[in-house]
């Protein structure tokens, strides 16, 4: 045994301190225990380096020889280099010099019965939470901003009302495991060893049906569509999701239901847009208004109307806000901003006078719009 490092299996220097020591083997214990899909052997070595290296005295003799000796008397008896007399173990021990450890499960069973699902080391249980639903469904810009209650047809499992749940023929009742025993696993290995997985003839349920129900097909659950009503509050934006607890499948075990998220769609709207809880427009202006400045009226999103001052010289992509006129907040209070784009419409037709006057006034001017980009 000497050729395998006890420090080195662990992974730790041997200055670690036992805290050191505990953590690495929590570890290495959860990466190689068998149940995780890990090696049995390596899960053995890390238990067996664990077991010395982290009881002082173990640890002392085995620093000191390399190997532990389980309490007995190093080779060379009493006159070997370091030994102890009459081959005694420091500490004392039981009659002979002999002294015996084990692990400390409780560390071990807390550690597996965290990670695996309760204790026996991935013991599988009847009791499970129900999966969790997602539906995607669309609505209008204006549900989107006021809210709105809509039915929904969930696809979701549900108890087999034949059989109860039971996945038996009504009359009948599954019968024990012949494999598990009615565990509802079964052990492998021995000793400090050993381990537990899942009944792979009953699924870990301890049960097993001999006369399956007509209706579910021995399963005990049946796939049914459900109507549900859900209020969508106001303020919900495209691929937004909203939970709605319970809502989801059913538990076993009288374990609960999972939730059901549902995910929104915004359809699009002819000239608004969203950007959260802001609401964009685009606002048209013509080449004399953006130059001489206007008064313009537009609509807010609440079916209200606004006026807005459009300052001379205004440009084109120029952002006008209006504070509160966007949508609801789903996070807080109050709302968003509408926020208005200036658009310049440049005319696509024009009259020969119009052309005129436009070439007049061009020429009236003094200024190179390009003096920047001149080269």
């Amino acid at each position: 045994m000497a050729e395998r490092d006890y420090y080195d299996i662990l992974g730790v220097p041997k200055t670690a301190t036992t805290d050191e020591i505990k953590k690495s083997f929590r570890k290495q214990a959860r990466k190689h225990h068998p149940d995780a899909g890990g090696s049995e052997e390596k899960f053995k070595e890390i238990n067996e380096a664990y077991e010395v290296l982290s009881d002082d005295q173990k640890r002392k003799q085995y620093d000191e020889y390399g190997r532990y000796f389980g309490g007995n008397m190093p080779p060379g008896g009493a006159g070997a280099p370091g030994g102890w007399p009459g081959g005694a173990y420091p500490g004392g021990g039981f009659p002979g010099g002999a002294q015996y450890q084990t692990v400390d499960m409780g560390d071990l069973g807390d550690l597996f019965g965290n990670l695996f699902g309760g204790g026996g080391g991935g013991r599988s249980r009847s009791a499970h939470r129900g999966a969790d639903l997602q539906y995607d469904l669309t609505v209008s810009f204006d549900e989107a901003l006021s809210g709105t209650s809509t039915k929904v047809d969930v696809r979701r499992t549900e108890t087999c009302a034949a059989c109860k749940g039971s996945g038996a023929r009504p009359g009948t009742s599954p019968v024990t495991c012949p494999a598990c025993n009615g565990t509802g696993h079964v052990s492998q290995g021995q000793g400090l060893f050993g381990f537990s997985r899942p009944c792979t003839r009953c699924g870990g349920s301890g049960k097993i049906v001999e006369d399956p129900c007509a209706v579910c097909k021995g399963k005990g659950s049946v796939v049914k569509i459900k109507p549900l009503t859900v209020n969508i509050p106001p303020g919900v934006t495209d691929g937004g999701k909203l939970r709605f607890a319970g809502k989801g499948e059913q538990g076993s075990g009288g374990a609960p239901a999972g939730d059901l998220y549902v995910i929104t769609h915004m359809k699009p709207h002819k000239y608004y847009a969203r950007d959260g809880a802001d609401v964009l427009l685009d606002l048209p202006v013509t080449i004399v208004e953006a130059s001489l400045g206007a008064e313009v009226t537009v609509p807010a999103p609440d079916g209200s109307k606004v006026k807005l001052k459009v300052a001379p010289g205004t440009v084109d992509g120029k952002v006008l806000r209006v504070p509160g006129k966007g949508a609801p907040k789903l996070k807080g209070k109050g709302n968003g901003d509408l926020k208005v784009r200036v658009k310049i419409a440049v005319p696509a037709k024009l009259t020969g006078e119009q052309k005129e006057l436009l070439r007049r006034f061009e020429s009236s001017r003094d200024e190179d719009v390009r003096a920047h980009i001149a080269h």
